[in-house]
């Protein structure tokens, strides 16, 4: 295939990555007002991380040349509303393989964090008070995993040592792993009243939005933990607290709907929930992997091969 030359807007400066191929004109922009040059110029553009879709939409329907749009996320859903301004046969690619350590270690923490009591420990710690007693262990439980690509395997690759009773796998299509089968949603009635820690790590899709309702929620036995590492999307917030607020349900968020959750928001103070800010990929393992991943991802680009991780083409 012919090497491909343009643009590329990156959001490291080039210099700092290793393995860059030559031929193509970098340019640095992460989010800021002005452009580094003419977004028409640009062949390949990598989406600044973290800054939120007004962001990472403003500059693509100036982008009349761009060939690749690469996120450094595993989700897309902040992109998606801007592919519409694009010319057909631009490639969409996320981020796989640079988040499903950080974020599997960031489930695990989660849910030992709220089985164990450690946020009640935190706050005893603050008044001197010794709040022993027994709490639940992570060992012999059931475990749902809704969502089972490359991150929802991570966990489970996790959760292993961890002598769980069982550990379910649902997504989008049914097939068989080396760990077991995976299931599909429709599965999920019969496997959520078994399911003592459910977790969610699916991509927000029209498929998914809203997928933890009442019926849903209503399905998971007493005690059961939510996990959401997801999308705040996912759950229903409304649902979720009056389960949370019956006593019912525990919750570990590290996503929110809305998010940033607002002050005032009643999720903060809802009884038996633990949240974290949408940190399950900010970690120091972030940046090198994004650079190896980008290094990757352009030598394949300036030789005219395919790139990787291609989630949709514009059509």
């Amino acid at each position: 295939m012919t090497a491909t030359t343009g643009d590329v807007w990156l959001p490291f400066p080039a210099e700092e990555i290793d393995g860059l191929p030559e031929g193509l004109n970098y340019l640095f922009w992460d989010g800021e007002p002005d452009y580094p040059g003419d977004p028409a110029d640009c062949a390949y553009y990598v989406v600044p991380y973290l800054k939120g879709p007004e962001i990472a939409v403003r500059p693509l329907a100036s982008m009349s040349a761009v060939q690749v749009v690469q996120t450094l996320s595993a989700g897309i859903d902040h992109v998606e509303p801007g592919l519409a301004l694009l010319h057909s046969g631009v490639r969409l690619c996320n981020a796989k393989g640079v988040h499903e350590a950080s974020t599997a270690e960031l489930t695990l923490a989660l849910i030992l964090a709220s089985l164990r009591g450690l946020p009640g420990f935190v706050h005893g710690q603050d008044k001197e008070e010794w709040r022993s007693g027994f709490y639940p262990s992570l060992a012999d439980k059931s475990v749902l995993i809704v969502g089972y690509g490359s991150i929802g395997s991570a966990i489970e690759d996790r959760l292993a040592p961890f002598e769980c009773a069982r550990v379910a796998r649902v997504a989008r299509s049914a097939r068989t792993t080396a760990r077991g089968p995976v299931q599909t949603l429709d599965d999920l009635p019969a496997l959520l009243p078994e399911a003592d820690v459910v977790i969610l790590s699916t991509p927000l899709n029209p498929s998914t939005q809203g997928l933890v309702g009442a019926d849903f929620l209503a399905a998971m036995p007493d005690g059961a933990l939510l996990v959401n590492v997801a999308r705040g999307g996912v759950v229903d917030t409304k649902a979720l607290l009056s389960e949370l607020e019956s006593g019912r349900l525990r919750a570990a968020l590290d996503v929110t709907d809305p998010e940033p959750l607002p002050a005032g928001h009643p999720l903060w103070h809802a009884p038996n929930v633990l949240i974290t800010p949408h940190v399950g990929g900010s970690t120091s393992a972030f940046e090198p992997r994004a650079k190896r991943l980008l290094a990757a991802q352009l030598t394949r680009f300036a030789a005219g091969e395919p790139v990787r991780n291609v989630v949709t083409t514009t059509g």
